[in-house]
């Protein structure tokens, strides 16, 4: 009987151990979009936008916390665009999500802004 209990023990604790956990943040395509950006493949800025654009909606869709970096790198790609007020909403977003950044993400803005703020 002994033998039978800790058997199913033994099961029920290498069962349990097995469950996967949730990562903690979204990423979803940034990886593949950021090594396309490093690397200068032959994706336009507006394609890179429109990717981290669906992986932020994703994010939300599923109700998971977007990854640190993705709003501030998708701020910088709007700004490289010439599109200032989305650029500065997302980098805005970032801090707003992640206030350890807040310092890098001001002196973003602030030499987007040509050092003058």
């Amino acid at each position: 009987m002994n033998k039978i209990i800790t058997t199913a023990v033994l099961l029920l604790t290498v069962l349990t151990g097995c469950k996967t956990v949730q990562p903690l943040y979204y990423y979803g395509s940034y990886d593949v979009n950021l090594y396309q950006h490093f690397k200068a493949d032959d994706i336009s800025v507006a394609e890179q936008i429109s990717q981290l654009e669906e992986t932020v909606q994703m994010a939300d869709n599923k109700s998971l916390l977007i990854a640190p970096g993705i709003l501030a790198h998708l701020g910088y790609l709007h700004l490289k665009q010439g599109e200032l007020d989305s650029g500065f909403a997302y980098l805005e977003k970032e801090k707003a999500l992640y206030p350890e950044s807040e310092q890098y993400i001001n002196f973003l803005i602030e030499n987007a802004k040509g050092g003058k703020q």
